[in-house]
């Protein structure tokens, strides 16, 4: 069919695969990590100038790694939200997504509409301090000049596609994108513009959402440029996820996604109801603390990394003699507890050693995931295979342990950047069917990621043992804290 390519711009870099269109071959790569510019306190800059993102796309693009391309699809971080005002200049810099400024604005929105369940009804997702809507909020309370000069709002891969289109006036997204905004549904199909004036004080022209299959326009070259999609979504595809999968996302916090065919409301606003970039639906549970509780424990031991705490873990058994850590050092979301902190319980003179702290704080980790697991199946989402992504999904502790806690067949890809993937899965797809080779409604059967399957096997039993010790202690600590 041809060469198409994959572009990822994430937070801190971009990176650019060029892939045989038919089978998902990956010929060849780039990448360049975004200019350094200045940021608030010691996180990365919460205002960024999409400049950047353009200038670390050059540069990855140099040295003709596009040539013979195309199409090309693009995947961006979420939740950065673009301001333009009525020529297409930026009103200001983006405001992205790990900008937590906006909490008390979230806080406004929820209430402005009435709770909880009114924005589950709304968006399938009530407000949190990354979102779109909740940085439209933001910024009419705190730069109202700046706000009342929007005209237009594009998210990350919404713009990057545009430039990459030389500004044309029809501006596109995807209903993956769209669905993290706070101001679209998934479950419709359609914006809430009401809830962009809620937010910002006054309507905005708001991208035309196109189907995954569609291309978004073409290049005077004659190069295509597909949807696009956030990042999230990108890597779903690129991984080859469908009805059955879920993806259990180790960062500092952690995420849990499936795939499911319908969107779903959650009032407790533990779901986040994403579209996926497909045309199915990808139901979203996000903890609070996953890896930073392997890295506080991992300092409090006094070892120098993850290796060293998961080499200790390993000296220890199933339920770590007794010792239970509820990891909700951060306070925790899932459940919703913001002002709670860990626990450790279960303390006795055999289980005072360093090796059994160490299992604790892995079999804490992924019981606290296991009950965002459980938030989905409890909605009638099916998981009949985990997908463990990050790097601590390679530590032998996590490998021992993750199959039996969650009750389900693991598999561990081969790290890579399935977003950039995704991204050029979508282009062969946009590619196909205006060709007339491939159907709008099934996308390009690429190979799936190389990557080491886990059985829960014998340890099944004992591993929901564990579990349930762990269910005891949260429920003796936090009764009640998953009742709606």
């Amino acid at each position: 069919m041809g060469i198409v390519a994959g572009l990822d711009s994430s937070p801190d870099f971009t990176r650019i695969i060029v892939c045989d269109a038919d089978t998902g071959a990956v010929l060849r790569q780039g990448y360049a990590p975004h200019p350094v510019e200045g940021t608030e306190g010691a996180g990365r800059p919460s205002d960024v100038d999409p400049q950047a993102w353009l200038l670390s796309l050059g540069e990855a693009a140099g040295g003709g790694l596009l040539e013979g391309v195309q199409a090309i699809g693009v995947s961006a971080q979420q939740n950065a939200v673009v301001p333009l005002d009525a020529q297409g200049g930026t009103v200001r810099p983006a405001l992205v997504g790990g900008d937590r400024r906006a909490q008390v604005a979230a806080a406004d929105l929820i209430d402005a509409l009435g709770g909880r369940e009114a924005w589950a009804q709304a968006v399938g997702c009530v407000p949190q301090a990354a979102q779109p809507v909740t940085k439209l909020r933001w910024l009419a309370r705190n730069e109202p000049e700046s706000a009342a000069r929007v005209a237009v709002l594009m998210q990350a891969h919404d713009w990057l596609v545009w430039q990459l289109l030389g500004r044309p006036v029809r501006r596109t997204t995807d209903r993956g994108g769209a669905s993290g905004t706070g101001y679209w549904s998934a479950a419709t199909g359609g914006y809430r513009s009401d809830l962009v004036e809620l937010a910002l004080g006054h309507q905005a022209v708001l991208p035309e959402v196109i189907g995954p299959s569609d291309a978004a326009g073409t290049t005077p070259e004659g190069l295509m440029i597909s949807a696009g999609t956030g990042e999230t979504m990108a890597a779903a595809f690129g991984l080859g996820l469908g009805l059955g999968d879920a993806v259990v996302s180790l960062g500092a916090s952690g995420s849990v996604m499936a795939v499911h065919p319908e969107a779903l409301q959650d009032g407790s606003g533990m779901i986040t109801a994403l579209a996926d970039a497909t045309g199915m639906h990808l139901p979203v549970v996000t903890t609070l603390n996953a890896v930073r509780t392997l890295r506080g424990t991992a300092e409090l031991l006094g070892l120098p990394d993850l290796e060293s705490l998961s080499d200790l873990a390993m000296k220890s058994t199933p339920g770590s003699h007794g010792l239970v850590l509820l990891p909700y050092l951060e306070g925790e979301r899932t459940p919703a507890l913001p002002h709670t902190a860990g626990t450790l319980t279960g303390l006795r003179r055999e289980s005072m050693k360093p090796e059994h702290l160490a299992r604790a704080a892995f079999e804490g980790m992924l019981c606290g995931l296991a009950d965002a697991l459980d938030v989905l199946r409890g909605r009638g989402v099916e998981v009949r295979r985990i997908f463990l992504l990050g790097a601590a999904a390679e530590l032998p502790a996590v490998q021992a342990a993750a199959p039996a806690l969650f009750g389900a067949q693991v598999v561990v890809p081969q790290p890579a950047d399935y977003a950039a993937i995704g991204a050029a899965r979508q282009a062969a797809w946009a590619l196909g069917v205006s060709r007339g080779t491939l159907d709008p409604l099934t996308p390009p059967a690429w190979q799936g990621a190389v990557a080491q399957v886990l059985e829960p096997g014998e340890e099944l039993a004992v591993g929901q043992a564990v579990r349930q010790q762990y269910v005891s202690v949260r429920e003796q600590t936090h009764p009640g804290a998953f009742r709606p």
